[in-house]
């Protein structure tokens, strides 16, 4: 299948080698050229200078952007992927607010499809096709371009309506991101009673508690410097802003995730922006009293 790729980040350059290695005619698109050119180099895929001769090219489009604001550049722009001809389906994979996916259906071309499909797992699952993604399409909606998504992820979920991938999404990254304020916090206070920070995490991981994101962020939460950023702080913080709103839009409480949101924008505003979200142990370590 011809398949567009935009978006060439952390995730996303994983996720368009494995269309490659799956046998798919890949074309990519990014905002700085050189990380096109390099996966092109890597991989054989081939480039584009913009998103419209990105959607003109292939039949399927595949976005893994950053928020909401990347996404309508991308999609709206005079030179983006709606104002080409030959795509027919465009699948966003980048953490999106439900309003923003249905923008896009909104102002698809006429007879083109938009399904929102976000994913779960950090950048060794996207290396390894083993993300999960929730798409917010029926399975006969999906079936076309089934082979797309099974070449980067171990399971697609759909989930019936257009925009419910973005919710799903959202409802499990506040889970994340509570488990690791609360990951933080049992570790402080494991600490400040002098137990050491790998005993403590021995005894966490192997806990009622642990989940698969403390196994494999457990080297960024014992040695930070030492590794590479996976997901940033303030990408954290973006996730739980939007969440918070789609909250309030739909009436329900989440006291839980305010309370990870303030932590966010407070280590934010404390310069911890571009560190990996692993960073809010030492956050609480350094900065709170």
């Amino acid at each position: 299948m011809r398949v567009g790729f935009a978006g060439l980040g952390r995730m996303g350059a994983h996720m368009a080698g494995n269309l490659v290695a799956a046998g798919h005619d890949v074309t990519v698109w990014n905002r700085s050229p050189d990380k096109a050119a390099d996966l092109a180099g890597r991989t054989g895929c081939a480039v584009v200078a913009t998103p419209l001769e990105l959607a003109e090219a292939c039949e399927v489009v595949v976005t893994m952007l950053a928020d909401d604001p990347s996404s309508e550049i991308v999609h709206f722009d005079p030179d983006g992927l709606f104002a080409g001809r030959g795509a027919q389906t465009f699948v966003e994979m980048g953490t999106m607010s439900p309003d923003h996916i249905a923008a896009l259906a909104r102002r698809a071309p006429t007879g083109c499809t938009v399904i929102d499909a976000p994913v779960s797992g950090a950048t060794q699952a996207a290396a390894d096709a083993q993300l999960l993604i929730m798409a917010g399409c029926t399975e006969e909606a999906l079936a076309p371009i089934r082979p797309v998504l099974d070449a980067m992820g171990r399971a697609t979920i759909c989930l019936g309506t257009t925009g419910a991938g973005a919710v799903m999404k959202l409802a499990v990254n506040s889970l994340i991101h509570g488990l690791n304020q609360t990951l933080a916090e049992a570790m402080t206070l494991a600490e400040a009673a002098g137990i050491a920070p790998e005993a403590a995490f021995d005894v966490i991981e192997n806990s009622a508690a642990a989940a698969p994101m403390l196994k494999y962020r457990r080297p960024l939460y014992l040695d930070e410097d030492a590794h590479d950023v996976t997901f940033t702080v303030s990408l954290a913080r973006k996730d739980m802003a939007v969440t918070a709103e789609l909250a309030r839009s739909l009436g329900t409480l989440m006291p839980q995730g305010q309370v990870t949101l303030d932590t966010l924008i407070d280590a934010e505003a404390r310069g911890y922006g571009a560190r990996d979200m692993a960073s809010i142990l030492n956050y609480m370590r350094k900065e709170r009293p």
